[in-house]
């Protein structure tokens, strides 16, 4: 439940009123404003009932915004002096499953052991109710949008002429449309209408989930194609050949960018590495982090990072805010494409000079199986990494397992210089995970 970017789950099991009325409590006894908005998931007004109920019944006032992407709740935190912001998402997860991302002043995302403190209090019943005369407010806002949308055609430059066709996967992004229209392209939408069932494809925008954006970017000659989850803090995007850029590759492209500027770059456990490699080809440094968004944005508080991320799509720069906002890096990347010309180029330095399997197996006791498998290795192998999972590095490669952060799956991610050793070395982590971690 306690994941990598909030409290996260199906439905009916570990996400219910219940869990967002004692939510709401703990807030409401230590916050006097808390923003609350939400994605498209039909369980989502249920949740957000529950948790205002709990916010004002113990004195907090909420400001609603309604059905709004993540990267906009989190700013309106600071432009509405708020002390927390409260997204009610399941980010990329099926429409089944929905959660909590909590938003400090600065838009950075509470770390586990906050969020566990928080239930831990509303649990203990140490969160009180408020007399009648001290019932917290409610109200509501509908221009944090515009606010934003401000925000972005303010930081870029035209990028008339281009055309960009843009997969929304029916949830909260419809931001990005609007300011690259703003901004001069040609924006043709796909998935454009909200439904919490996400029927034009699953959330998560995967090159599988891609592929009819893909064909559309071919089929009109679009300079790029962009795509993004539920709640738009990812993204992942298409070249002007209908090609699905993997997301090491469009990590190379920001960080190397961000390299250029001097800054030094923070990645996670599970980036391939090409991301180091090209880095420091520009001149610049890395930083490893555990992976999900708290950590990357822990890791831009070193000296020096300005630009941090991960391929599943999720991009931060530390001079806009400690979240990762789609709509900004969907600007960015179409400034790029103005500016340096077409992705496709841009990314072929980056182009098979890596090859990195991912994939997961079923493991309700992931945190469990971790353990066994850490115990199995018991001093095999000299360099091991533990900060996120267990990571082995070898002379030729490395392989990580990891217990995923937003469902109950252990992840395996083997990356070599050619796809024999990374067939290799994945082969070796999955018969590590098969043989001890499912063996119970």
């Amino acid at each position: 439940m306690f994941g990598t970017g909030g409290i996260r789950g199906a439905v009916g099991e570990t996400i219910g009123t219940k869990l967002a009325l004692r939510l709401g409590r703990a807030l409401g006894t230590h916050a006097e404003s808390v923003v609350v908005g939400r994605d498209v998931r039909d369980s989502g007004p249920m949740l957000e009932h529950a948790l205002l109920s709990g916010i004002t019944e113990c004195g907090g006032s909420v400001i609603r915004v309604g059905v709004e992407s993540t990267p906009t709740i989190a700013r309106s935190v600071s432009w509405l002096d708020a002390d927390f912001g409260v997204v009610i998402t399941g980010s990329h997860n099926p429409a089944g499953d929905n959660g909590f991302k909590i938003r400090t002043h600065s838009g950075r995302v509470l770390d586990r052991d906050r969020y566990r403190s928080l239930v831990r209090r509303a649990n203990a019943g140490t969160a009180r109710s408020v007399p009648a005369n001290g019932i917290g407010g409610s109200t509501c806002r509908s221009d944090l949008r515009e606010r934003h949308h401000q925000h972005l055609v303010s930081a870029f430059d035209s990028v008339a002429g281009l055309s960009v066709v843009v997969d929304l996967g029916n949830g909260a992004g419809r931001l990005t449309a609007d300011v690259l229209a703003d901004l001069g392209c040609d924006v043709t939408t796909l998935n454009g209408h909200r439904d919490g069932s996400f029927p034009g494809r699953g959330s998560e925008p995967t090159a599988a989930a891609c592929k009819r954006l893909a064909h559309t970017v071919r089929a009109t000659g679009a300079d790029l194609g962009i795509a993004h989850d539920a709640d738009a803090d990812r993204l992942a995007a298409i070249d002007e050949t209908g090609w699905f850029v993997p997301g090491d590759e469009l990590f190379a492209l920001f960080a190397t960018r961000a390299a250029h500027r001097g800054e030094d770059v923070a990645l996670t456990v599970d980036t391939s590495s090409l991301v180091a490699e090209a880095v420091a080809e520009a001149g610049g440094k890395t930083v490893r982090t555990g992976v999900g968004e708290m950590a990357v944005a822990t890791g831009l508080d070193g000296e020096g990072i300005g630009f941090g991320g991960e391929p599943s799509g999720l991009w931060i720069w530390d001079d806009e805010i400690r979240c990762p906002d789609a709509h900004f890096a969907a600007c960015k990347l179409v400034e790029l494409i103005r500016r340096e010309g077409p992705l496709s180029a841009q990314v072929a330095p980056f182009t098979d000079r890596y090859t990195t399997h991912r994939a997961c197996l079923d493991a309700a006791a992931k945190h469990d199986a971790i353990d066994r498998v850490r115990r199995r290795l018991n001093g095999e192998y000299d360099r091991v990494d533990t900060t996120d999972g267990i990571r082995i590095e070898t002379d030729d490669g490395w392989f990580l397992i990891r217990a995923s952060g937003t469902e109950p799956v252990v992840r395996i991610t083997a990356d070599a210089a050619d796809r024999e050793t990374a067939d290799r070395l994945f082969s070796r982590a999955e018969r590590l995970v098969e043989a001890t971690a499912l063996s119970v």
